[in-house]
């Protein structure tokens, strides 16, 4: 899909409604693409962004991890992230990045407004061009002595995060 398209017809026409997207920086697994659309389709998001090259394929194997849901919700390949992410910041999405690198809790930021969750591959995380592009970071408070989550289960917190966030609002 062309991100526009994304933008213009799921954002401009239902204004009312708060849109939830995800940006995938480098996760090139197909089962973890998968994995955070079907979560993102739960948490009634709308839509993914990954970049053209360096990104998890879509094709069968990620269908079939997001239980369909790759087929329910908007995908949009893109040749350069960072120019993606300009694009939605001046069409009024906060870009919220997704990172440990930060003081500041997932509990701490605003997630009621509209908002792309920039999320990085396990091995290197959040590039530091889309880190410094972003509105916001934000951390998942860790207990236990490992310290990191699967980007799919991490994704799948910041969404549902958003999510409590717009009930409770």
């Amino acid at each position: 899909f062309d991100l526009s398209l994304i933008v213009n017809v799921s954002f401009y026409e239902s204004a009312l409604e708060c849109h939830l997207l995800v940006i995938l920086d480098g996760v090139s697994d197909v089962r973890n693409l998968g994995a955070i659309a079907r979560s993102l389709e739960c948490a009634g998001g709308h839509g993914i962004i990954v970049p053209a090259k360096g990104g998890a394929a879509i094709n069968a194997d990620a269908v079939k991890a997001s239980a369909g849901a790759l087929m329910r919700i908007d995908t949009c390949k893109v040749p350069n992230l960072r120019v993606a992410a300009y694009y939605l910041q001046q069409s009024g999405f906060k870009l919220i990045a997704a990172t440990e690198k930060t003081d500041n809790l997932i509990y701490d930021v605003d997630m009621t407004g509209p908002c792309a969750i920039i999320m990085g591959s396990e091995g290197k995380g959040i590039s530091q061009i889309m880190l410094d592009l972003a509105d916001e970071k934000a951390a998942i408070p860790m207990a236990g002595e490992i310290t990191s989550l699967n980007v799919s289960v991490a994704s799948s917190i910041l969404m549902y995060e958003a999510v409590r966030q717009r009930i409770t609002k």
